[in-house]
């Protein structure tokens, strides 16, 4: 029995994007692995493993639950960060497994020290200080009370980092702001240290500010989009082009999405095909329904500009993409048959899908498009 889509996972790809990532963070800093959102879509319980496999050995997370879920496959063997939520009752359960996670307020502060307490063990934690994004930080106005709690439990408060996030690196727009956020981030580490603070590591950069504010690095590096074989936005990639003479994307698509065809019929000059009335066949042409739809994260916006790869062709998706299904106008394709191959996402011959070109007819990111596969789709790693 199997799934009516599958995902294959390139080795060789990810190895070969980690390779250019790891030459451009350097070996001085922490390299980690950022696998929130189901690990971009590529499966927390499938890519953490290629990535190890590949030397990864810092992850990052959003919440305990991912935590639980790395921790679980690679027992200690690798360190595990929560930039995120940290479920009350997980707490406990972070600190005993040595599991290192944000501050970004008094609450998480003290629920960590109440933990370390009660376990016996250090809470070791990332103070995420407030620059500029007004998301998640600790304010300037509390760093006073923050400093003074810690001192006061160091045993108990081990802190491993001061970070920060930025507020959208990946696009010009907010250049003025990212740098306000940088400049900030520095003031704050001096206000640290001015008061004896203890040299922990600094990070503030993801993937975009890796690329377009490279002296952001500091100490650890968080990359998500860029190792899947992603660019975090057109900019950031013709911002990387600009200033490298060789011209050509160094990053190789992890992902590919495949499905097959269900059934195949012909369509007489205009009649209509699938729901209502949003495509009329103009000629007669030939259809076949592939059973991938909206709830396996093909977006019903794309309904009559989608685009999928069959037998070494490039296929358009007509009438409305269904919950289950969809159809294809398979007229000039050479005797198309119910099983064949038909590619979602990747390369068939000599042309390619890419997530990229999702977005630009449904309107939607990378990140987004990539994390709304579901998770019941089968991840299996390739080559």
């Amino acid at each position: 029995m199997r799934n009516t889509s599958v995902i294959e996972l390139s080795k060789e790809a990810l190895c070969n994007n980690l390779r250019f990532l790891k030459n451009r963070v350097g070996d001085e800093r922490v390299y980690s692995s950022v696998v929130k959102g189901n690990a971009y879509g590529h499966g927390i319980e499938v890519f953490p493993h290629l990535a190890k496999d590949c030397g990864i050995r810092h992850f990052s997370v959003f919440d305990s639950f991912e935590a639980y879920t790395l921790h679980q496959s690679f027992q200690n063997h690798v360190k595990i960060m929560i930039m995120g939520m940290v479920e009350p009752e997980a707490v406990e359960w972070c600190v005993e497994n040595d599991i290192e996670f944000y501050v970004f307020d008094q609450f998480r502060l003290q629920q960590a020290l109440s933990a370390a307490k009660k376990v016996k063990k250090p809470a070791r934690i990332h103070i995420e200080l407030e620059t500029g994004m007004n998301r998640t930080g600790i304010p300037r106005k509390l760093f006073e009370v923050t400093l003074n709690t810690i001192r006061e439990n160091e045993p108990l408060l081990e802190v491993k980092g001061l970070c920060t996030h930025f507020a959208g690196a990946e696009s010009v727009a907010n250049y003025y702001r990212i740098q306000r956020q940088y400049k900030m981030m520095h003031n704050h580490i001096k206000w640290f240290e001015k008061r004896g603070f203890p040299r922990v590591k600094h990070h503030t950069a993801c993937s975009a500010a890796m690329i377009n504010f490279p002296k952001t690095m500091m100490d650890m590096v968080r990359i998500g989009i860029l190792q899947y074989g992603y660019w975090p936005s057109r900019e950031t990639f013709v911002n990387f082009l600009g200033k490298n003479p060789d011209k050509h994307d160094p990053l190789k698509r992890v992902i590919t999405w495949k499905t097959h065809l269900m059934d195949i019929k012909s369509v007489k000059t205009g009649e209509f095909v699938g729901y209502g009335t949003t495509f009329m066949a103009e000629n007669d042409i030939t259809v076949a329904s592939i059973p991938v739809g909206y709830s396996h994260g093909y977006s019903r916006s794309l309904s009559n500009h989608g685009r999928v790869l069959l037998h070494g062709q490039r296929v358009s998706v007509i009438g409305l993409v269904n919950m289950n299904m969809m159809l294809i106008d398979v007229t000039n394709v050479e005797n198309p048959q119910p099983g064949d191959e038909v590619v979602l996402i990747g390369s068939q011959g000599d042309l390619d899908i890419s997530v990229a070109s999702f977005g630009e007819l449904s309107n939607q990111l990378n990140y987004e498009l990539l994390t709304r596969l579901p998770k019941d789709i089968p991840r299996i790693i390739v080559d």
